[in-house]
């Protein structure tokens, strides 16, 4: 589960550590371009051989340094609590043919996994034993609805959301921590552009911040927009970002917001024979407007992530890199050239990737 960590005057001298930590790893980060030949002692992507060469892994929920769960393909869900040195295969029994995109774990039992598809494929299933057993909370009977991701705000709220139907992204909506589910009205939720829905690409077009607080991405319309609701997705307002659109392919991917306030986009046009020109951008309104970046990441990204106890740092993934800004996403700068999917930070500052044929990597120092 993404959210925003809170401190309290009795961790302070722990927050401080914390807080340094993270500057230290993000200014790191930074020097990894720069001096090359120092860059076996800098943090770095090591990868953790799952098994599964076959399935791409675009869902990723990070408990922390030892515990995350990846799901994907082929029903596909993987568990570690040993940091990734082993992987459990926990995949839901009778979902091989299903397209997992999303997962949300609260610790290494429990966890939620969403998969993605028209009418049936669209799937809910919440497991409370570290996937030794699940149960199917939600099956999606309506075949113009398309699910593609899901967020919660705290253990028992959550969202989902779906393409438009009738005109109108529907918003699928948890106050049990899954276990049931309801479809909210339609009514405070904006018109849709002809065209536009949201990407099942990392499992991030959909993100909370705080109690109430959640951003909707979409693309594939004339305009890429951010959707935000502040009352746990009853109404909405829509503000355009500035990422490539106009197209199916193109559009805001992914979204990450530290607070209620400062958040992140990334996107682009995910052909890869396509350029992707200004596939980033930022807010510091939450999500009223959005600036973009003055250096953006090269080539179309499909995750992204701030860094730990950072309030400048955050790192961005795609099939050709991941990109890293030290400044709050006003300029980017590549530092490793490999493919991933979808990336995600944990408070005792462990970051993970996972993507393409198996991958799943963590950050090391």
């Amino acid at each position: 589960m993404r959210r925003t960590v809170r401190t309290t005057p009795s961790r302070g001298r722990r927050t401080a550590r914390l807080l340094t930590a993270g500057a230290v790893c993000a200014a790191a980060l930074a020097t990894l371009t720069a001096a090359p030949a120092q860059a076996h002692r800098l943090p770095r992507w090591e990868a953790k051989e799952t098994g599964t060469p076959e399935v791409r892994l675009r869902g990723l929920a990070a408990v922390s340094r030892h515990t995350a769960w990846v799901a994907g393909s082929r029903g596909t869900v993987l568990r570690t609590t040993d940091g990734g040195g082993t992987w459990r295969d926990v995949s839901p029994p009778g979902a091989e043919e299903l397209e997992f995109r999303d997962v949300e774990a609260f610790d290494a039992r429990r966890a939620v996994a969403l998969s993605i598809g028209e009418g049936e494929a669209s799937r809910v299933y919440r497991t409370d034993d570290g996937g030794a057993t699940w149960t199917e909370s939600f099956r999606n009977t309506d075949p113009r609805a398309f699910y593609d991701c899901l967020t919660f705000f705290d253990h028992r709220h959550g969202l989902a959301v779906s393409d438009p139907v009738d005109g109108k992204f529907r918003i699928l909506s948890t106050g049990d921590g899954g276990r049931s589910w309801t479809v909210l009205p339609s009514a405070g939720m904006p018109a849709a552009q002809d065209g536009e829905a949201g990407f099942a690409a990392s499992g991030q077009c959909l993100v909370a911040s705080g109690p109430k607080d959640v951003w909707l991405a979409t693309g594939g319309a004339a305009r890429a927009r951010v959707l935000h609701s502040a009352d746990r997705g009853l109404t909405w307002t829509a503000s355009d970002a500035p990422v490539p659109a106009g197209d199916p392919a193109r559009g805001v991917f992914a979204l990450a917001f530290r607070d209620r306030v400062h958040g992140l986009a990334v996107g682009g046009d995910y052909r890869p024979d396509q350029a992707s020109p200004s596939p980033a951008a930022r807010t510091t309104d939450g999500g009223r407007t959005w600036r973009p970046a003055g250096t953006p990441p090269p080539a179309y990204r499909s995750g992204i992530a701030w860094l730990p106890h950072s309030r400048t740092a955050a790192l961005a993934v795609g099939p050709t890199g991941t990109d890293l800004t030290t400044d709050g996403g006003r300029t980017w700068r590549t530092v490793d050239t490999g493919s991933y999917d979808t990336v995600d930070c944990t408070p005792d500052l462990a970051c993970w990737a996972s993507g393409e044929r198996g991958r799943v990597a963590r950050l090391e120092r």
